[in-house]
């Protein structure tokens, strides 16, 4: 059955009243009200024969609605249902504006992997009319269904169409764990702040281009991080601690972080700071935002100077996907229920650890490699991806 009309209360209570008095059996139903037009679909099942067809359309007169009752064959029904038990892939799109043509060429690519897209919404708020681009950006969400899909070059094309269109395009598996995460981890240089800390005390230490040269030998594949790391720090000895403080009260906070922050201590969110950073920095960025605990560099520092020299352990790649685990492992938690988000090369494999690992604002080699990424929006966007809606979020 299908009945579209306006829209005006008691229609669903009389339909429903005409199909019991037929007999029928609820399988299926949908019901959408947009701009004050009802659309409602119902899957029924008839165990013998009834006027329902006559009986449906006189009330649907009588509502003021156009019903339409489409006999579906066994087997069609059987199909359908089969159809509903593959697994079900989510699609976000993610951008200031989305462009209305973008959405020809997703429908070409999920139909060239086989995929029905089986719903769509919109997670974000309205947008104006004036033509400002909202706040919290635009996002809309898609269901897609279909068997057996080749996700990763599902994903390689989505990435490759969003960046045409100035898009971001995630894709995941739709799970249980997928809107009930518990535990999110931050890389915190160029994640959670603009900037990378090392660099802004080489600038102070008159150090810049030594510190930068030994950053490039390290991208040439020259050095590993920990080497890298240490032949940068060895470069800061002697910066007077008081740059730190400096430092860190000029830190610039990263777009949507504040945002992001709040919505997650309010949804009983554990957060984490994983950083290659220094827990100086990490440690005033946790008394600023309430992130419940951090893992950082610990910086020596002796008679009011910096040595040179960091405590070890050092927090490498490997460190911070240990730690993600140690922590999901001591609060109880499932590592499909973290989050992990970071933006270089050094948060790859904490993002393969996450159940939803996020690269944000990160280098090209990097969205290539991460699962799900953001680029055109603030940090708020891991909002999104998680399920949330912004109507929700504002309740």
């Amino acid at each position: 059955m299908r009945a579209t009309g306006q829209a005006r209360p008691g229609q669903l209570a009389e339909l429903g009243k005409t199909l019991a008095r037929s007999g029928a059996r609820l399988l299926d139903i949908n019901q959408s009200v947009t701009f004050g037009i009802v659309s409602l679909e119902a899957v029924v099942a008839l165990d013998h024969e009834a006027e329902l067809e006559s009986a449906l359309a006189a009330t649907g007169t009588d509502l003021g609605l156009d019903v339409q009752a489409i006999q579906v064959s066994a087997e069609e029904y059987h199909r359908w249902s089969e159809n509903q038990s593959q697994p079900r892939l989510i699609m976000t799109l993610l951008a200031p504006r989305i462009p209305a043509g973008i959405l020809a060429e997703v429908g070409a690519l999920t139909a060239e992997h086989g995929l029905t897209v089986e719903l769509i919404h919109r997670l974000s708020g309205r947008e104006p009319l004036d033509g400002e681009a909202p706040q919290q950006g635009s996002c809309v969400e898609c269901w897609l269904r279909g068997p057996d899909a080749d996700i990763l070059a599902l994903r390689e094309k989505a990435l490759a169409l969003g960046a045409a269109h100035g898009v971001d395009i995630a894709l995941q598996e739709d799970c249980i764990w997928r809107t009930h995460r518990r535990l999110v981890c931050f890389d915190m240089d160029s994640t959670l702040i603009k900037a990378e800390v090392i660099d802004e005390l080489a600038r102070r230490h008159g150090v810049y281009d030594e510190v930068a040269e030994v950053t490039e030998r390290a991208m040439r594949g020259e050095l590993d991080f920990q080497q890298s790391f240490r032949e940068r720090m060895a470069k800061l000895k002697g910066l007077d601690e008081s740059v730190l403080a400096e430092i860190a009260a000029e830190l610039p906070l990263m777009d949507g972080v504040e945002t992001l922050m709040a919505q997650l201590k309010r949804l009983g969110y554990r957060t984490a700071i994983l950083s290659g950073g220094f827990t100086y920095f990490a440690r005033y960025l946790q008394q600023r935002l309430g992130f419940d605990e951090i893992h950082a560099n610990e910086l020596v520092i002796e008679n009011g100077k910096v040595t040179g020299e960091v405590r070890e352990p050092i927090v490498d790649a490997d460190r911070k996907a240990l730690l993600l685990r140690e922590i999901a492992e001591r609060e109880g938690i499932r590592m499909e229920q973290t989050i992990a988000v970071g933006d270089g090369a050094n948060d790859l494999k904490m993002l393969a650890e996450a159940g939803l690992g996020i690269a944000f604002r990160a280098k090209p080699m990097v969205r290539q490699q991460a699962r799900q990424s953001i680029s055109t929006l603030g940090l708020d966007a891991v909002l999104y991806l998680i399920g949330y809606r912004q109507s929700d979020l504002e309740a």
